[in-house]
């Protein structure tokens, strides 16, 4: 995969990650990271890794190699929830 000469800090990515064959059916694997970028070379990518949406893992900073890289993408942020209307009730 061709990778970026530059990636701007604070850009949020999602990075796929190849594990290799599973050793049960042969079949490749990978591992999706998300996150906020800190820091990019070219041959390594520091993320801030989110945190599961649903609270099972907590965030943190993750170096992926670039020689394991298999897809690299932009996301846009997580939308998130809408406040409570105000109370106009007065």
């Amino acid at each position: 995969m061709r990778l970026p000469a530059a990636i701007p800090a604070g850009a949020r990515l999602v990075v796929r990650i190849a594990l290799g064959p599973d050793p049960e059916d042969g079949r490749p694997k990978f591992r999706d990271y998300v996150g906020h970028v800190v820091d990019w070379n070219g041959r390594r990518l520091i993320l801030d890794r989110d945190p599961a949406a649903n609270g099972s893992r907590p965030g943190e900073r993750v170096t992926l190699q670039a020689e394991d890289m298999v897809a690299l993408k932009p996301v846009p942020e997580r939308r998130s929830p809408r406040p409570d209307p105000p109370d106009l009730s007065r």
